[in-house]
């Protein structure tokens, strides 16, 4: 019986290859371990990137006034009874669809929320430079002249407006301007 205790007490049995098979398993432990971390961060990381790009891209105006804003006066000369804008697209944005485009127009007296709206008023739109094949989307070197009619409004002589245009995407272009003290059939508001 002693001898069977002599080898139970000892450790002299403990080699070299059962700490390297112990190392091994805590390398693969590590290793996996790690591995899913870095999945984690590159997750992450990823997931952020694209929220600051949707950031940007909704932050900044995807659309600005070219020329003139031009207003036509009624019959009588007493009111405005459309404008007529021009738009383009900023430096470097993506295409709008105008036929989900809508603006707002408001005075002292009054707020029209749809007084422009794209679905509807598609037959308002002139097209300046429309690439081949037509559609809906204001394009890069392209212009949409958009006539909007003001003859409910009551806009008379020296009022001032402010056409809020609200794209699909992209941050609204507020535009105000300043009718002349009299009214003509053409005029350039200010």
């Amino acid at each position: 019986m002693a001898k069977a205790n002599k080898f139970i007490k000892n450790d002299a049995g403990f080699t070299g290859l059962e700490a390297a098979i112990v190392l091994i398993a805590f390398v693969v432990v590590a290793a996996v371990f790690s591995y899913v971390m870095l999945g984690a961060g590159f997750f992450t990381s990823e997931t952020s990137k694209q929220v600051v790009h949707t950031g940007v891209a909704m932050a900044t105006s995807s659309v600005q006034t070219s020329g003139d804003i031009i207003a036509d006066g009624n019959a009588a000369g007493t009111a405005v009874a459309n404008v007529t804008l021009t738009l383009q697209l900023t430096a470097g944005q993506s295409p709008i669809d105008l036929s989900k485009t809508i603006i707002s127009f408001q005075d002292s007296n009054s707020y029209n929320a749809t007084a422009f709206n794209g679905t509807a008023d598609a037959s308002s739109i002139k097209w300046i430079n429309e690439l081949s094949p037509a559609n809906s989307l204001l394009e890069p070197t392209e212009m949409a002249q958009i006539t909007i009619d003001l003859s409910s409004e009551n806009v008379g002589a020296n009022d001032q407006i402010t056409l809020t245009v609200i794209p699909p995407q992209g941050a609204t272009l507020p535009i105000t301007v300043t009718v002349p003290a009299a009214i003509h059939n053409s005029m350039a508001l200010y």
